[in-house]
């Protein structure tokens, strides 16, 4: 199947502020010498340090969920079991985007969710996976300033931690933390505190407005009260830099379609795999995916991806065979008559571990 295009888009973070602050920090690659060099030395040291700073193309694996699984579910209670489920197969199979889309007929912005999510009363189900997928990926000790009481959240404690990588305890020293800033500046400086989750505020030095999430370099420096500023970073830096897995980001689509046009990828997701029991059965260790950059693996609610599509007004006359480079059921021989979206998609990631894998190991060569 050839290729479909896809249109351009910016990556939305669980804090939209935070790419501004992404944003300011590279703007101001502050060079640092005083010397009085020749302008062509100084600009070609300026150009070998914005090659050192730009982004590595680092592959990365998305997950496309219905939101619709969510109201099926009989009470609160369960429907936060179930986004707990797929959050923890997100963080244990190293997944870098998790996308929810909602089944509406046509595209609608992204601002429709966060107006949905300012009520505690009639969130619709793919506003409420959202909240809790992005809740649950934040460290323990960001939680409390950056998402306010909501109705939604009631059992979230009762859900196993994710324990990623950068949910690091007050104890831990790590070359990178999430954190979030602070009211209070730095003193005698124009900088900014940052809660790191230590037992000390670091200081950055740029001017952020308070309550934003960021990624900071902590460098090898541990004492907190001397040295220089610590830096933000983007949040992909410490996988492209260490191979460090950094969490999951989560983005809302209005519909399937959505979820590939305005993916968050500004090259577009390269391979596109859908699952269905209607897809085609081939050994995990058989299968051979091409070399990618950025690939999305789909899964479909109640009805399966196939009702998606049928519901979309800009996939009408097109069958899930067109809409995906890939179609594969993960699970033959099932013996229920339905494998539930959250069992699926265990099922389906560890079947596409080695295959992903493989394909992988062929991008580093």
């Amino acid at each position: 199947m050839g290729k479909k295009k896809k249109r351009a888009g910016l990556e939305l973070e669980p804090a939209p502020e935070l790419q501004e602050a992404i944003n300011n920090n590279e703007s101001q690659n502050v060079d640092g010498d005083d010397s009085h060099d020749n302008k062509k030395h100084k600009k070609n040291k300026k150009r070998d340090k914005q090659n050192d700073d730009a982004p590595k193309d680092v592959p990365t694996v998305s997950i496309a969920v219905p939101g619709s699984i969510i109201d099926n579910t009989q009470s609160l209670e369960l429907a936060t079991r179930l986004a707990g489920q797929i959050a923890r197969a997100a963080t244990i199979f190293r997944i870098d985007e998790v996308v929810i889309f909602d089944n509406k007929s046509s595209s609608h912005n992204n601002s429709h969710v966060s107006a949905a999510t300012k009520s505690n009363d009639n969130e619709s189900g793919a506003a409420f996976l959202v909240r809790i997928m992005r809740y649950l990926e934040t460290p323990q000790y960001l939680r409390k300033a950056l998402f306010p009481m909501h109705g939604s959240l009631r059992f979230v404690g009762m859900l196993p931690p994710l324990d990623a990588p950068h949910h690091l305890r007050k104890h831990e020293w790590a070359p990178y933390r999430e954190g979030v800033t602070l009211k209070e500046r730095v003193p005698n400086s124009a900088g900014t505190l940052v809660d790191v989750g230590l037992n000390k505020n670091v200081a950055v030095d740029q001017v952020l407005e308070p309550g934003v999430r960021v990624t900071v370099a902590m460098g090898t420096d541990r004492n907190l009260d001397a040295g220089p500023p610590r830096q933000i970073v983007p949040s992909c830096k410490p996988k492209e830099e260490s191979g460090i897995y950094w969490g999951y980001k989560v983005r809302y689509a209005p519909n399937i379609s959505s979820v590939f046009k305005d993916c968050s990828y500004k090259v577009g997701y390269d391979y596109l795999i859908g699952t269905s029991e209607h897809g085609d059965v081939v050994k995990s260790s058989e299968l051979t995916l091409p070399a990618f950059r950025h690939l999305l693996i789909a899964f479909g609610g109640l009805a399966g991806l196939e009702e998606s599509i049928e519901g979309d007004d800009n996939l009408k006359r097109k069958n899930a065979r067109e809409v995906f480079d890939s179609y594969f059921n993960t699970c033959p021989h099932q013996g229920s008559r339905t494998i539930r979206t959250e069992e699926a998609i265990f099922i389906s990631l560890q079947y596409f571990q080695e295959p992903i894998s493989r394909a992988l190991q062929r991008v580093v060569a």
